[in-house]
């Protein structure tokens, strides 16, 4: 499979600097919405980069310092908890795609993001839906997202150790629902996915 495929077909049409753009925790109950935008060499080889969702955590780990280095420039952002329940999901994950673009300390030229709608990105961007197995850069976000999202809810769950969150991760786990009935909803907690919960 040629990781660079998307990238060089960008390249060919006169655009340098392509961003791949992914995010990581649209499904969980609680915390933000984390994404990532990162800007790779032309034609790099990182060994072992894949989907963030393919790789065991600790394989994400090893390969995440060695993206940070290896990458042209990278941004992660996010969207609270708060703008989730506000604009909901899709597009608080849509506002943390942004941030990260617009984060980024080289301007990019052209933007690849994993899935199949994007709106509002300030710059020309194409969709790839299940892109992070198929772009090398996209891939290097997912994992940036996904491990930086991962130390985020490692924190939370020392703040608020009752809910075990080190643990899910603040997915809906069977644990996680079995905190919620012990210990209620907290201010980490996404009010508008918890609607049914809250309404029993």
């Amino acid at each position: 499979m040629d990781w660079h495929f998307y990238e060089n077909q960008l390249r060919e049409k006169g655009y340098k600097l392509i961003c791949g753009v992914d995010e990581a925790g649209r499904g969980p109950l609680a915390g933000d919405v984390y994404a990532a935008a990162c800007i790779l060499p032309e034609n790099i080889e990182i060994d072992g980069l894949n989907d963030s969702k393919k790789l065991t955590e600790k394989k994400r780990e090893l390969l995440y310092p060695i993206i940070k280095e290896k990458a042209i420039c990278y941004c992660v952002a996010t969207a609270s908890v708060e703008e989730i329940d506000e604009y909901n999901i899709l597009n608080a994950t849509f506002l943390a795609m942004r941030r990260a673009v617009e984060g980024l300390s080289l301007k990019a030229d052209f933007a690849l993001i994993d899935g199949n709608r994007i709106k509002d990105m300030p710059l020309p961007c194409e969709t790839v839906i299940g892109g992070d197995g198929k772009s090398a850069s996209i891939a290097a976000a997912s994992i940036l997202a996904k491990v930086e999202r991962d130390h985020y809810m490692e924190e939370l769950s020392e703040k608020y150790p009752q809910y075990q969150f080190e643990k899910h991760k603040g997915y809906g786990t069977k644990l996680h629902y079995e905190m919620l009935d012990k210990y209620g909803v907290s201010d980490i907690h996404r009010k508008s996915f918890l609607k049914k919960y809250l309404g029993k």
